[in-house]
């Protein structure tokens, strides 16, 4: 059996890469390419709807998909815990979405790491890069490795923050400080930092190209097909068996 896909952002690097992929994958096939000006009505003959837009039109596209029973692939950056919770109470039946902030195993793997180290550093610290088109900050995969961090932490207390009311010491997440930067010829690099006594532990991950993505992009694709409610995370369909949304 054949899924159609709706490809909402298809002029986009991450849709172009979507669209191609799905082209070459089988049981797939992408039925409707949707740019900015596009009719939200494009949608409606699709099985699954892949989003990759930008949050403002994304919520409006998953309401819609959620609202028609469909499956959808969420890989809009944006999606805070807050909305996250809001959509959960709205998504019934067979209706299924997956949001995806990073299709990078990589970076999930990073994530991860983080996640199991916060539990024993109270000093942590996120530095992520972008590339200078980026329009939001901070990237979805720094507010969702934050999250995940200081749930993780839950009855051992508040991360260090000193100085946290100046600008310059980046936006708290989940109590957590987070640094933004975009730069010209950056595809995407984060690197979360914790101080202890008389150490440093950073983790990095540096993505080179799209080709990080493939892998992620190919393994959600399937994963999707077969989700009910809301599941958040690369991390849900590698089973690492942490951070279950």
């Amino acid at each position: 059996m054949t899924t159609r896909v709706a490809v909402a952002g298809a002029s986009g690097k991450m849709g172009r890469l979507f669209v191609s992929l799905i082209e070459d994958l089988d049981g797939f096939e992408v039925t409707a390419q949707l740019g900015s000006g596009s009719a939200r009505e494009e949608l409606d003959d699709a099985d699954l709807v892949v989003d990759v837009t930008t949050i403002e039109a994304s919520r409006e596209i998953v309401a819609r998909a959620v609202a028609a029973g469909k499956k959808v692939l969420v890989g809009t950056s944006g999606w805070s815990e807050a909305l996250v919770a809001e959509l959960r109470g709205r998504v019934t039946g067979d209706a299924g979405v997956l949001i995806i902030p990073n299709f990078s195993l990589g970076s999930v793997l990073g994530t991860t790491l983080a996640t199991i180290a916060s539990r024993f550093y109270s000093s942590i610290e996120v530095l992520e890069a972008h590339r200078a088109s980026k329009v939001d900050s901070p990237s979805g995969t720094a507010v969702r490795t934050a999250e995940l961090m200081a749930a993780a932490r839950e009855g051992l207390g508040p991360v260090e923050a000193p100085h946290s009311d100046q600008r310059a010491r980046g936006q708290l997440v989940a109590g957590i400080p987070v640094h933004s930067m975009r730069l010209r010829g950056m595809v995407a690099a984060q690197e979360v930092s914790f101080g202890g006594d008389g150490e440093i532990l950073s983790i990095r991950h540096d993505t080179i190209s799209q080709d990080a993505y493939v892998r992620g992009i190919q393994l959600s694709l399937e994963a999707v097909r077969g989700i009910t409610g809301v599941v958040v995370g690369l991390e849900n369909v590698l089973d690492l068996g942490i951070g279950r949304a």
